[in-house]
């Protein structure tokens, strides 16, 4: 089970940076919608952090079918929340966010349910 738990953390890391690069990139490109398709689009597919947000996010796709092969999809799922607790993280710290204290004490009873996840 320890090397479950590592594959989820590995897939979890990737996925949190792909995240990040995407809201980097999307934070260079603007807003997306339905109304700006034709000019943000076009802006999209030049932004490079975008592309590799996206492969971040696949390679950690493949760490994650590695996990989910070795454990019940019941225990390891629930890690999964580790991603909003170090994409909280990350936008205070990187992207300079603001977080309420509401949202620190969300993502602390976050932490305490993936410990009691990953101890059963």
């Amino acid at each position: 089970m320890t090397t479950a738990l590592i594959l989820v953390f590995i897939a979890v890391c990737f996925s949190v940076t792909g995240e990040l690069f995407l809201k980097h990139g999307m934070n260079l490109v603007g807003v997306l919608s339905l109304s700006t398709l034709g000019v943000t689009v076009p802006k999209m597919l030049r932004t490079g952090y975008l592309y590799v947000g996206l492969g971040s996010i696949a390679v950690g796709a493949v760490f994650w079918l590695a996990a989910i092969s070795r454990v019940n999809l019941s225990w390891a799922y629930p890690l999964l929340a580790m991603g909003y607790v170090l994409v909280l993280l990350f936008s205070r710290f990187v992207l300079h966010e603001q977080i309420s204290p509401v949202r620190w004490a969300g993502t602390l009873v976050i932490v305490i349910g993936v410990y009691l996840i990953s101890r059963s």
